[in-house]
C-alpha cells in the first residue's frame, strides 16, 4: 500500500480543493458522459473508472477528509519538484478547447455577423467542458484579442480571432458540431472533432 503512487483526484476532476457538492456532481456528469466506453467519439474506460473513483470519495465527506489529509501532504512535497507530465497534458487539453471554443464562435459570427455570439452555458454543453475548465482559455483567448463579449453577455469571436480559426483550419467540422445530435439529440462534444483540429493547433 505504501508503494502506491498517490492519485490526484482533484486533478483528475480539474477542478480546485475548494469544489463544492454541486460544482462536483456537475462536472462529474459532463466528464463521464464524455468518457463512457459507450461514447464512439471519446470513451475511454481507464478514464472513466478514474472519474468514477474521484467522483466516489470526493462526495463522501468521511472519505474526503481523510482524503484531504493526503492530498494536502503530497502537494506541499510536490511543490519541490515540477511536474512536467501534468503541465503537458494541461497544454494539450487547452490546445483542444482553444480549437472547439473558436470553432464554435466563428460558426456563430458567420450566421449573424454583427451579432452572432455563444452564452457560456451553451459552450459548457456543446463541447462537453465543465466552465471551470473553460476560464483559463476564455482568459487567455480575451487577452490575445481572439474572442470578446457582447452587450448581450454572449461570447463572440473577432476578427484576430477569424484570421486564427482560419490559420489553424479548424472550420471544417464546425457545422457538424452545432447540428448532429447524438442518441439524445444533444450536440456532439469538442472530442468529436478534435482530430480535424490537432495538426494545427499550435496557439503562440
Amino acid at each position: 500500500m505504501k508503494d502506491e503512487p498517490f492519485v490526484d483526484h482533484y486533478e483528475i476532476l480539474q477542478l480546485s480543493q475548494g469544489a463544492d457538492q454541486e460544482t462536483l456532481e456537475r462536472v462529474f456528469r459532463l466528464l463521464a458522459k464524455r468518457y463512457h466506453p459507450d461514447n464512439p467519439e471519446s470513451g475511454n474506460e481507464a478514464s472513466f473508472r478514474e472519474v468514477h473513483e474521484a467522483y466516489e470519495i470526493l462526495t463522501d465527506p468521511t472519505r474526503r477528509a481523510a482524503y484531504d489529509v493526503q492530498y494536502d501532504k503530497h502537494k506541499s512535497m510536490q511543490w519541490q519538484v515540477f511536474d512536467q507530465d501534468t503541465t503537458r497534458g494541461g497544454h494539450e487539453e487547452d490546445q483542444r478547447i482553444f480549437s472547439g471554443v473558436l470553432a464554435l464562435l466563428y460558426a456563430a459570427r458567420r450566421r449573424n455577423p454583427e451579432s452572432g455570439g455563444v452564452g457560456s452555458i451553451d459552450l459548457e454543453r456543446k463541447l462537453g467542458v465543465p466552465r471551470e475548465h473553460l476560464e483559463f482559455p476564455f482568459w487567455y483567448m480575451k487577452k490575445r484579442g481572439w474572442i470578446e463579449i457582447l452587450q448581450s453577455g454572449q461570447y463572440a469571436i473577432t476578427i484576430d480571432g477569424i484570421d486564427e480559426v482560419l490559420t489553424r483550419g479548424t472550420t471544417a467540422p464546425v457545422t457538424r458540431m452545432l447540428t448532429d445530435g447524438g442518441a439524445n439529440g444533444e450536440p456532439r462534444p469538442a472530442d468529436g472533432p478534435r482530430s480535424a483540429s490537432e495538426p494545427n493547433s499550435e496557439v503562440a
